[in-house]
């Protein structure tokens, strides 16, 4: 009505005649005409991409990754760091969560008990975790997987699947890491070194803590009761079981086997990681040692 010409004059009533004849608020009018263009048009610069093209580029991504279950943050780092997209991680999200594609095994775990601890090291043979885990084969019945993560930057560095999980089986991933980070098994070649575990059988045995002492290993145990106190290696453990153990059948331990040495090989080469800026444990070990030759 504002618009109109008055038929005595020939000129417009004007907003103010308007919303004062109406008892309306001229403030009230603005800040409606404001939001009416603010939903019409997003703010900010305009997005090289749209949100529909930008929907079938990550669900592409998704389709083609050896992965399953990721969440928004490695698909973001895959777009922007692999393929070379400008994108924000938070628009990412908000794709992958109005399209239904957000991982299932996100789910809400209540309240937890956080720890306040700091168990990430700032360089490599810091500290390494380890952890045991059963998986159930239909010859062999359950067989064992034992593994030693390095706390740097995530990296696998020995995993060990057999029959019986006992103390000498438990310590085959340490010696398998020793082997490839420091030449080979010897007195006092890791020195400097802490290795954190739980209370396990297994960990506590004479044979065990002889051994870790003898290559110089400083025995670091988790907290009771807080298995995030060996958060680094529980993580690797609950990654591999979403990957490659739920929902699939394994026949006897040597399938079980193949199994995990395939996938231990492509989490270490591809997997990225946020602690270490996206990049995978190769590339994070990699970038490492340059920095250290220049």
């Amino acid at each position: 009505m504002s618009a109109e010409k008055s038929p005595c004059v020939g000129k417009r009533y004007g907003i103010e005649r308007v919303c004062r004849i109406a008892g309306y608020p001229r403030s009230s009018f603005y800040s409606k005409k404001r939001e009416s263009k603010s939903e019409s048009k997003k703010r900010g610069p305009k997005p090289s991409i749209t949100d529909a093209q930008l929907y079938e580029i990550i669900k592409e991504d998704l389709a083609i990754s050896p992965f399953s279950g990721e969440g928004h943050r490695k698909v973001w780092a895959r777009l922007k760091y692999g393929q070379g997209y400008r994108l924000s991680r938070k628009r990412v999200l908000r794709i992958m969560r109005e399209g239904n594609l957000l991982s299932p095994y996100r789910r809400p775990q209540g309240e937890p008990n956080l720890h306040t601890g700091e168990i990430i090291t700032k360089n490599p043979n810091e500290m390494w975790g380890t952890d045991g885990t059963r998986v159930f084969t239909l010859k062999d019945g359950y067989a064992w997987i034992f593994n030693a993560v390095e706390h740097w930057n995530g990296e696998c560095v020995g995993v060990h699947v057999s029959k019986r999980g006992d103390r000498f089986a438990a310590m085959e991933p340490i010696l398998m890491g020793i082997s490839a980070q420091f030449g080979r098994p010897g007195a006092d070649v890791a020195r400097g070194l802490s290795l954190r575990m739980d209370h396990g059988s297994q960990y506590l045995s004479d044979h065990f803590q002889k051994q870790v002492r003898f290559l110089g290993i400083a025995p670091s145990f988790a907290f009771l009761r807080e298995p995030e106190t060996n958060g680094v290696a529980e993580r690797f453990f609950r990654t591999l079981k979403e990957q490659i153990i739920y929902g699939k059948t394994f026949n006897d331990v040597e399938e079980l086997r193949e199994a995990v040495s395939g996938f231990v090989e492509l989490y270490n080469r591809e997997w990225r990681l946020e602690k270490i800026g996206f990049m995978s444990p190769v590339e994070a070990r990699k970038a490492y040692d340059l920095k250290l030759a220049a």
